[in-house]
């Protein structure tokens, strides 16, 4: 894959950041969209998982930082009811840097590796017993899907919460009370 094909994924997905920071309904579509794109971008440059070496350890790093960054982007989504009782959400600053500095660190990586840093990772894979490129793709994939994942699971959770909030407020009403 071409630097110019990188530059269209990564500008891709990107450009997803700024649909959420419009207010959007929470419903299946807009769930499923950031899934789906990284879900190709996995596709596109995933073509193994190495388990020699540090590949794993090197592979849960990038799994723990990209569930930190998604935890922390789905806790600063603000949310809301909607009129209909349906929640909405809409990505502000935080929630909206992460994504991009998660995109932006991966991107930077991918064209630092292709311009000159090339020795330099290989020398830093060989001290740290990592098994080589297939390694580094693979641990930042992943860590691209947990990002995605885990912001969209603590989103879907805090909006079924809210969604709740009402229903459950009505049920602790006394019957004499509701009129």
């Amino acid at each position: 894959m071409n630097n110019i094909s990188v530059y269209l994924i990564n500008a891709s997905l990107i450009l997803l950041v700024i649909r959420q920071i419009r207010e959007h309904p929470l419903d299946a579509r807009s769930l499923a969209t950031p899934v789906l794109a990284v879900g190709c971008a996995a596709v596109l440059f995933l073509h193994s998982v190495p388990a020699g070496g540090s590949d794993l350890v090197l592979m849960a790093a990038c799994v723990l930082t990209g569930a930190v960054m998604g935890t922390i982007g789905g806790l600063a989504t603000r949310l809301r009811l909607g009129a209909d009782g349906r929640p909405l959400g809409r990505a502000g600053v935080v929630a909206a840097s992460m994504w991009v500095v998660g995109v932006g660190a991966r991107l930077a990586f991918a064209v630092a590796a292709s311009n000159g840093a090339g020795p330099a990772i290989a020398r830093f894979s060989v001290a740290h017993h990592i098994t080589g490129s297939a390694a580094w793709v693979a641990a930042l994939v992943m860590m691209a899907l947990a990002d995605v994942l885990t912001r969209l699971v603590v989103i879907y959770l805090r909006g079924r919460r809210l969604a709740a909030a009402p229903a459950a407020a009505a049920a602790r009403v006394p019957a004499g009370v509701r009129g």
